[in-house]
């Protein structure tokens, strides 16, 4: 129960990643709320409080923040992804992805952060999109890229009272990933083409991801600030010469 007595926030807690962490916290210990956009899922545990929430409204954020007070977790998960070029992007995918990537993210932080504990922890998923670009994915990457540099920011301007750090997945079993193969030709011989390069032989589920959250969220990860945690079974680390060994 490493996170018993604290109060964590979890965006984009409808499903996926957010879902992961939210449950992965929950059986920790800690008293765990989610957000997002639409009512609240049926199928979500009903220990586990729901707001409707759109991050990109920063007026609605910091209601929600005036309305929990106190928190020691927030964790800034919420993220759409369009796959397009910088030429084939419209305006409308920038309001889209930068309006949740990264306006989302620094709206959530800057209500939150003067009413997070002594001790409290920020946890933003950035991505490794954010680190080496995937292809026709323009604004995602930039986006990640944000939230990559907003965490360091936090960690140095507002330390040692709360952490901020961020964890980069990699090729997660969620919708995003599918819909990425199947912007290919041969979706299959895709799928079989990525997972050759991950030497963990498979790809991450949101407990992966949930798991580094967790330590992250603890007092074990107390020296941990201002950092970007990748976890993504090995794609990043492999030289593209590998491909196929694994």
């Amino acid at each position: 129960m490493r996170l018993a007595g604290k109060r964590a926030l979890v965006t984009g807690g409808r499903q996926g990643i957010g879902r992961g962490i939210a449950e992965a916290f929950r059986n920790e210990g800690a008293a765990v709320m989610v957000c997002g956009r639409g009512k609240r899922p049926d199928d979500l545990d009903k220990r586990t409080a729901w707001f409707t929430l759109d991050v990109t409204d920063a007026a609605a954020v910091n209601e929600l923040a005036e309305d929990l007070g106190g928190l020691e977790i927030l964790v800034n998960n919420a993220g759409v992804q369009v796959e397009k070029t910088v030429p084939d992007s419209t305006d409308a995918d920038w309001d889209t992805v930068i309006g949740t990537n990264c306006r989302g993210v620094f709206n959530c932080c800057r209500a939150f952060i003067p009413r997070l504990s002594q001790g409290g922890s920020i946890i933003n998923v950035g991505s490794t999109s954010g680190q080496a670009a995937d292809p026709t994915m323009a604004l995602y990457n930039a986006s990640k890229a944000f939230v990559h540099g907003l965490t360091r920011s936090i960690a140095v301007d507002h330390g040692p009272r709360i952490r901020c750090n961020a964890i980069c997945p990699g090729w997660i079993e969620t919708g995003m990933l599918e819909a990425g193969f199947d912007l290919s030709e041969d979706p299959q011989a895709a799928r079989k083409d990525a997972l050759s390069r991950h030497a963990a032989g498979r790809f991450g589920k949101p407990a992966d991801i949930a798991a580094m959250a967790v330590w992250l969220a603890s007092d074990e990860a107390a020296f941990a600030t201002g950092q970007l945690f990748t976890v993504d079974g090995g794609l990043t680390a492999a030289s593209p010469i590998n491909t196929g060994l694994f």
